[in-house]
Order: structure tokens, then sequence, then C-alpha cells
């Protein structure tokens, strides 16, 4: 069934936005390079409707209307992944092996083992891919083209990483921590999806090693049986099927750290990641403020009405939401919406206000967020080659008939 949305959009793919047409290739997804895809609704086996981007890999985006609540359901959250070999697996054959040259004592452990020797611990925290609302960007850059649907707000359950990393115990020399999930490419050529942490965010007590998603088993999609949870950084590093941790002295060279993933340095306000720096990029790590509108639609027609409800929600890197302000007459005037309930630093924060139009006609809706540090949005996004952080206020015309 076609969205009701249903526009056009062109698609290079996603890893031609990160390793060019070669690795596209090589990964059997060249045909979709300047493809133009209607986007529709489909059913992915264990999900309800969500919007497909690709199928294998499969990438679906979850429909805004699903935004307007705390917590996005399980079966309703996205599902983004590079490669697209990704195995059924048992939790009595699963184990998460700790090693590397900076482990003093390599360790193997079930997940009864985690859940058992170590101290639980949950956390709310917004799931966001680098690339949400990548197809928003003018001139259009290349990669998958997300809309708004490219996250979701989830309550986590899990253990703290650093924890099982201290049962392994950790060398001095130790650097960065690898992470490698059980997702495998089609062709042998395919780079293994693996990334790595600085030590001090690997050690952080808000990174965690998850099974539970409000309330209930990680859905396969989304990283069954265990995945990693890094509050404030974007999703790149929620390491789904999490099967190996490396505690290692050098910089990880892999490509989807030294070539992936990467922003201009000094563009966006973001974590330190010293090791995987160079004199003009770095890895792309915390998120940028942002809002999004989830109860109106941008085209939008609606009976006239003393007043209208604008919904949405609003997330930074972990600073939390102050403030976020809405304007209906495209920029010109301002008023401060009601915040709803703070579910933590690293949730997103519901909002809403009520707008009392004067008359039938068309109006400008527009949403600013603005953290605890004092940053806000900007009025454009700001431009770089992967199509990263798209956080411009939000602007769309809805007409009053």
């Amino acid at each position: 069934m076609v969205d009701r949305r249903h526009f056009i959009k062109k698609s290079a793919g996603s890893l031609a936005a990160l390793g060019g047409l070669a690795l596209l290739q090589r990964s059997g997804l060249a045909a979709a390079t300047g493809a133009e895809e209607a986007t529709i609704l489909d059913a992915h086996p264990g999900k309800e409707a969500l919007i497909k981007q690709t199928y294998r890999p499969p990438n679906f985006e979850t429909p805004i209307n699903y935004f307007d609540a705390p917590f996005t359901p399980n079966n309703r959250f996205f599902v983004r992944y590079h490669n697209a070999v990704i195995p059924e697996v048992k939790i009595g054959e699963w184990r998460l092996r700790i090693g590397g040259d900076a482990v003093r004592t390599p360790l193997e452990l079930s997940l009864d083992q985690l859940r058992k020797d170590f101290e639980p611990v949950e956390i709310a925290a917004l799931c966001l891919c680098s690339g949400n609302r990548r197809g928003a960007f003018e001139p259009p850059v290349p990669g998958l083209q997300w809309g708004s649907g490219a996250m979701g707000n989830a309550l986590w359950r899990g253990v703290r990483l650093k924890d099982v990393l201290a049962g392994a115990g950790i060398d001095k020399s130790a650097l960065e921590v690898s992470l490698a999930g059980a997702d495998a490419g089609v062709l042998p050529t395919t780079p293994n999806f693996v990334k790595s942490l600085p030590l001090a965010k690997a050690l952080d007590e808000n990174t965690l090693i998850a099974f539970e998603m409000n309330g209930e088993p990680l859905p396969h999609w989304n990283g069954f049986p265990a995945r990693l949870i890094i509050p404030g950084w974007t999703a790149t590093y929620w390491i789904k099927h999490l099967t190996a941790l490396n505690v290692i002295s050098k910089p990880f060279d892999g490509f989807w750290m030294k070539a992936a993933y990467r922003i201009p340095k000094d563009r966006f306000p973001s974590g330190q990641f010293s090791s995987q720096e160079t004199e003009t990029a770095m890895p792309i790590t915390d998120i940028v403020v942002n809002s999004l509108i989830t109860n109106l639609e941008d085209g939008q027609t609606l009976p006239n009405a003393k007043t209208i409800e604008i919904k949405g929600v609003a997330w930074d890197g972990g600073n939390g939401i102050a403030r976020v302000e809405v304007s209906t007459d495209g920029g010109s005037n301002w008023h401060q919406a009601a915040l709803k309930q703070d579910y933590g630093r690293f949730s997103w924060r519901q909002w809403h206000s009520v707008f009392e139009p004067k008359r039938p006609g068309t109006y400008r809706i527009m949403a600013r967020a603005t953290s605890h540090s004092g940053a806000s949005q900007p009025p454009e996004p700001i431009p770089n080659p992967s199509g990263y952080h798209h956080n411009a206020v939000q602007k769309i015309t809805i007409r009053l008939a």
C-alpha cells in the first residue's frame, strides 16, 4: 500500500555514501544507485507496517505518528542494517567473547551469565540513525534517503559494559574497545560491521549491554539476544546481535571507523574520540539537539477549528531539553510549548502547544528545541558529505478549510 505521503526519492544506497561505487558493487547493491522508488509501507517479518527503504539489507523507518508516545512500540521500531546476512541467534548457543591485547583474562559469557552475574540496569534512551532526515538535504546527498523515522525511543534493560569489562581485567595500555555482531555481508569482500569506542565511553556508567526493550526480549530485527546501548551517541555504535568485545591498545582501523560515519572536524559540537580523529575529520558521535512535530504533516488540510493542538518530541545528546518553541506564522513570532514528563536526559521529551487560528487559510508551523547546554536548532541544515545530523528547524505548511 502506498503511504499517504507518497513522495519520490532518489536513492544512491547507504553504502554509496560510505565507501563509493566499488563497495556498492561488492555488496550487491549497485543496482539501487540512482533508482527512483516510491516510499511504501511494508510489514517486515515480526514487524507491523513500516516505511521500506531497502529490503536486503533490511532498512525500514517508523511512521511518525508512532512517535506520539513516550516509547516507540517494539513492533514499530525502525530497522537498520548494512549487511544482508542476519542469522537467527539461538539463546542456548549465543556467547559473548571478551578479549583483545589489552585484556588480562579473556572471557566467554552466556546470556544467562550476563543476567545472573552482573547488576541489572534500566535506562530510557533514544536510538537514532546518524542519517535520520537525510532525505531532506538540498541539494540531495548520497545514501539512504531517510525521512524522520530512522529513530525510536525505548526503555532498555541490561548490564553495564564497564562491569563486564572489569570481569576480564583492563590493562593500562587500553585505548579503545572494538565491537562486533553476528550479521555479515553476502560476499567475503564485504567489510564486517565492526565499530570501536574510546575507552572512556565504554566505561561510562550509562553504556549498556541490553537484552530487553520496553519490558520484552529484544526483537530479532533490533538485536536479539543482546545489543549495545550507547546513550547520547548515534546508533552506528549500538551494535546488534553482539558477539565480541575486544579491548585494544591501538586505534581500530576497520572500514566502518576509518572511512565511514565520519564528519568534517569542528563543524558540529561532538564528543571526544581523539584516537580516531585526523586533521580534517572525526567519527560522528553525539546526537545533536532536534525536534519533530508528530501529529501534523506538511501539506495537510484540516477543518477550521477554534483550537488546534500541535504535538511533538525533542531530544539531544544527553544535556536534556530546556524548552521547545513553536511558531505558527513562519518564524515571525514564537511561543513556548509545554514540556511533558521527563524520562531522563537520554530520552526524548514530549511537548505540546495549542494554536488558536483567527481565520481559515494557510499557516506555516515551525518547532525549535533548545537544550540545557544552550544549543539550539539552526535555521538550515549544516552541510556535510554524508548527510548526517540534519537538525534544522522543522517547517511544515497546513491549511485550515
